[in-house]
């Protein structure tokens, strides 16, 4: 593999995900110390736990939600598929507004919108309801794509830490989600506008939060200018972007359809999202283990072929084995399915030698991943609909595991992409981007 140029390491990394590269303005590294580290990276973790409630919490609500709004059921699956599809939709917009406003600032306007768009679901409006979905999911896909990153350039020496830690938060994002929306109807008599507009709250505050780091941004001098080459063709780069989308679209049919599933086999609502979030729970827990024994080999292969078979074989106990043992099969499911998307976060940057690559990666993974990603949530719906059903939904699990497992395989060996950083003159970065306006 081809060595990238020399850089520096801390610098930001706003690559567009294109083939030809990108040109980037990055700021110097000026590594955070003391208590601003210890804050910054808890303001990264919070962030991340704003970008999941959006699928769980509509989820263990969708029953209530397609009688209340009188929705279809492909306009549930469309509902439950929509934020997904965002994230791969709006992931190439988050380099361009990063480069443009800056990547702190783009996180402020996330923490702000997230929290629009998910209160506008709250508003009794079936286009407001998927209005403000989109808007959450554009907002979330930025976000996601934007916080490795930021690991890479501020906790360099604490990647798989941190990765860990903002994994965990993900997951208890979800798993918070999933088993507090019922109860918070219940407490807001019965308001399931009011339920699904609760989880704007701690975006707005983890928005107050972040807007110190936006302020800070004000004293760092400019710096250089950067462009990837080459990431788009490049073999290693497609199995780890196939592998985060095949072992996302495992991910999103558990937060988009397993409470509906439990349902389905008999269990209430409250019984069955409080599965689902102790099975996301463990997801946080087995988030904060896979990433350290990801690293401590001598690569990624085994873990990752190892866990998408718990994740997989996990989700077929959930849809077919007796209700008395669903707990078990939860656990494993969430040990499974929680390894796999921090190991899949912690092979972008293990097979990336700098922060710009490693953005490159990030962008192309979750654009092209993200897209796969929403096939699944969309074809469990559509079973559904058809056989009235969940049982032939086994055969996607199944696909889907199989794939992610083949390309966990190749993305886990200890190689780095082939793709080239090259730094750019100033006065050719102003150029192009003249051009592009």
């Amino acid at each position: 593999m081809t060595r990238p140029a020399d850089v520096d390491p801390g610098s930001v990394e706003l690559i567009d995900p294109e083939e030809t590269g990108d040109l980037v303005t990055v700021s110097p590294a000026e590594q955070p110390r003391g208590i601003a580290r210890f804050v910054l990276g808890a303001s990264l973790v919070l962030i991340a736990f704003n970008l999941r409630p959006v699928f769980s919490s509509a989820s263990a609500l969708l029953p209530e939600i397609r009688d209340g709004f009188g929705l279809s059921a492909t306009g549930a699956s469309l509902l439950t598929t929509l934020p997904v599809l965002c994230l791969g939709l709006f992931s190439p917009l988050a380099p361009r507004l990063a480069r443009t406003i800056g990547t702190e600032r783009t996180l402020l306007a996330v923490a702000f919108l997230l929290a629009l768009g998910t209160a506008a679901r709250g508003l009794s409006s079936v286009p407001l309801l998927f209005l403000g979905t989109a808007l959450a999911g554009a907002c979330i896909a930025v976000g996601n794509v934007l916080l490795p990153g930021l690991v890479k350039r501020d906790f360099p020496d604490k990647a798989a830490l941190l990765t860990g830690w903002y994994t965990m938060a993900l997951c208890a994002g979800a798993a918070s989600a999933a088993g507090l929306t019922i109860p918070l109807q219940r407490a807001l008599s019965g308001s399931i506008d009011g339920a699904l507009a609760a989880w704007a709250v701690p975006a707005l505050l983890v928005a107050l939060l972040w807007l110190p780091q936006v302020l800070a941004t004000g004293k760092r001098a400019k710096g250089d200018v950067y462009k990837v080459e080459g990431m788009w063709r490049d073999r290693l780069a497609w199995h780890v972007t196939l592998f985060m989308g095949l072992q996302s679209a495992l991910a999103y049919c558990v937060f988009g359809w397993l409470v509906p599933i439990l349902r389905a086999r008999g269990l209430d609502g409250v019984t069955a999202g409080a599965i689902v979030s102790v099975s996301v729970m463990i997801q946080a827990a087995s988030c904060l283990v896979a990433p350290h024994l990801a690293v401590r080999g001598r690569d990624q292969r085994l873990i990752n072929v190892a866990l998408c078979l718990i994740a997989t074989g996990a989700l077929l106990g959930l849809l077919f084995a007796p209700l008395s043992t669903v707990w078990i099969w939860a656990v494993l499911q969430g040990i499974g399915q929680g390894g796999l998307i921090a190991v899949a976060l912690t092979v972008i940057v293990l097979r990336t030698q700098d922060s710009h690559a490693a953005a490159q990666l990030s962008g192309m993974a979750q654009c092209v991943g993200y897209t796969l990603a929403a096939i699944g949530p969309l074809i469990v719906g559509l079973v559904q609909s058809w056989t009235g059903g969940f049982a032939w939904s086994a055969a996607l699990f199944v696909a889907l595991g199989l794939g992610a497992g083949v390309n966990g395989w190749f993305a886990g060996k200890a190689e780095v992409v082939s793709a080239r950083t090259v730094k750019v003159p100033r006065r050719d970065a102003l150029a192009n981007d003249a051009a592009r306006g």
